[in-house]
């Protein structure tokens, strides 16, 4: 008998795999469709549908260029180029020309140049020689205040440890002595005599009137593609953002201009310096002609404006030129104020592409059935007669699998088979033969759908009988 009942379970597995497998490579299943009939509710479909029909179009495919293969990022250099004679009016009434190799500092950069338009000099000569008196703790009365002093980045050199008294002059002061403990400055070794950057620059008169010249190659090697913003026949010009909008050389007036739109502090950055930012941006559309891709110029300023009163307001650096005379070192040292201008490209190419289009064309798909989901938020959740839909759209099934089935048989024999040997089943036999009168009797109430459960005399077994129902859809 385990046996058969081994055997009856291996049955039952294998033809549910078997039914489970068949139904798979030969059984096609949709979705249960509900139709509601309700105006209020199909107009907001479809309205949910056409606003998103006309953003996928009109803006993902058309604007954005959705069926375009693009490139981010393109490969470039830069070089620029200026042109323009300047002058200085110094303190003695002199006039001091000054051209492109005396104003570009240095001559060469990578991305940037940069624009001398005011400066201070200072001829200076190795020796040794008073401390400025703007130096903390310069000032003395006798060599101890100068002696074994501390290094600072603000001293002009090494400190000697000696003071510097005149007999006549207070040095500190510049006046005549006429007390009994003058006031010095300490002596040190270094470039004399120092620098005071506290005296009025000298301005470099016309810098407006310089040009910029920017040469801009460009590539895109998704594309295998190389490019230029300057055209073909190209011709002495000055850029105009309506009237000559390929020319790709700058006034420097409308540079600052761009940049900074208060007259009061292009002079403070004429006087002082500053930081521009020159922007080329390509956008480049490979469908049509190369020649109709041409960049977009923008300007800006990058550094802190005066009216804010930064810690280090404007931009500057020294430099010094040198030379040697009768075994004597000699500089010119020159504080350098000016204009930083930093080159910065940007740029995209696109081309259509066959699998690009088919992926956003899946992706807008997608995005379409964003209107049903919005729909069946309203419908089942929101409306009055949630419930009502709800029940016609979602369907509970409870059912009762073969594989159940088995493993409760297999389950119930090995809990009978304790309880049961040969003599009480050769008693069960007749007790179920006399209960056969029984059994027919209710066949009528098994008809009906009504489930008995029969126990025999013997109280170690129970037999459950099962109606089987049948229904039949309407006509």
């Amino acid at each position: 008998m385990v046996s058969n009942v081994f055997y009856k379970t291996r049955y039952h597995i294998g033809k549910s795999v078997k039914e489970f497998l068949t139904g798979y490579f030969t059984e096609y299943e949709t979705p249960k469709l509900v139709v509601i009939n309700n105006p209020k509710y199909a107009t907001l479909l479809r309205i949910i549908q056409i606003m998103i029909l006309l953003y996928s179009v009109i803006y993902l495919l058309i604007y954005e260029k959705g069926y375009q293969k693009q490139d981010t990022a393109p490969i470039f250099a830069v070089t620029l180029k200026v042109k323009g004679i300047g002058y200085v009016q110094t303190t003695e009434n002199k006039t001091i020309i000054i051209d492109v190799a005396d104003y570009i500092i240095p001559a060469s950069e990578n991305n940037a140049i940069f624009i001398m338009t005011s400066f201070i000099q200072t001829d200076q000569t190795r020796s040794i020689c008073a401390e400025s008196k703007k130096v903390r703790g310069a000032k003395c009365k006798d060599d101890s205040d100068c002696f074994n002093k501390t290094f600072t980045p603000y001293m002009n050199g090494r400190w000697t440890g000696r003071c510097l008294l005149p007999p006549d002059t207070n040095v500190a002061n510049e006046t005549t002595n006429v007390t009994k403990t003058p006031t010095g400055l300490c002596e040190y070794a270094g470039w004399c005599p120092p620098e005071d950057d506290e005296i009025p620059t000298l301005l470099v008169q016309g810098v407006f009137g310089f040009t910029i010249f920017m040469k801009n190659f460009i590539e895109f090697p998704e594309f295998d593609v190389k490019h230029k913003n300057m055209v073909d026949n190209l011709k002495p010009c000055i850029f105009h953002p309506k009237t000559n909008k390929d020319c790709p050389i700058f006034s420097i007036d409308y540079i600052m201009n761009e940049a900074e739109k208060n007259i009061t502090e292009r002079d403070l950055m004429l006087r002082h310096g500053g930081v521009i930012r020159m922007k080329a941006d390509w956008d480049c559309n490979l469908d049509r002609d190369l020649k109709l891709c041409k960049p977009k110029y923008s300007f800006a300023r990058l550094d802190v404006p005066f009216h804010e009163k930064p810690f280090s307001a404007g931009f500057n650096f020294r430099f010094s030129n040198f030379w040697k005379y009768n075994q004597t070192d000699f500089r010119v040292l020159t504080k350098a104020f000016g204009l930083r201008f930093i080159v910065s490209i940007s740029g995209k190419a696109g081309k259509f592409d066959f699998i690009t289009f088919t992926l956003n064309i899946g992706s807008l798909v997608g995005i379409f059935g964003l209107a049903t989901f919005i729909c069946d938020i309203v419908i089942l959740h929101l409306s009055k007669k949630a419930n009502a839909y709800r029940n016609h759209v979602f369907e509970t099934v409870h059912l009762k699998t073969r594989l159940n089935t088995a493993f409760n048989d297999v389950r119930a024999h090995f809990q009978d088979k304790n309880e049961l040997d040969p003599s009480s089943l050769s008693n069960n036999k007749t007790e179920l033969s006399n209960d056969k009168t029984k059994l027919s009797s209710d066949k009528k109430e098994l008809s009906n759908g009504i489930i008995h459960t029969i126990t025999q005399p013997s109280p170690r077994k129970t037999i459950a009988i099962r109606p089987l129902i049948l229904m039949q859809p309407d006509l």
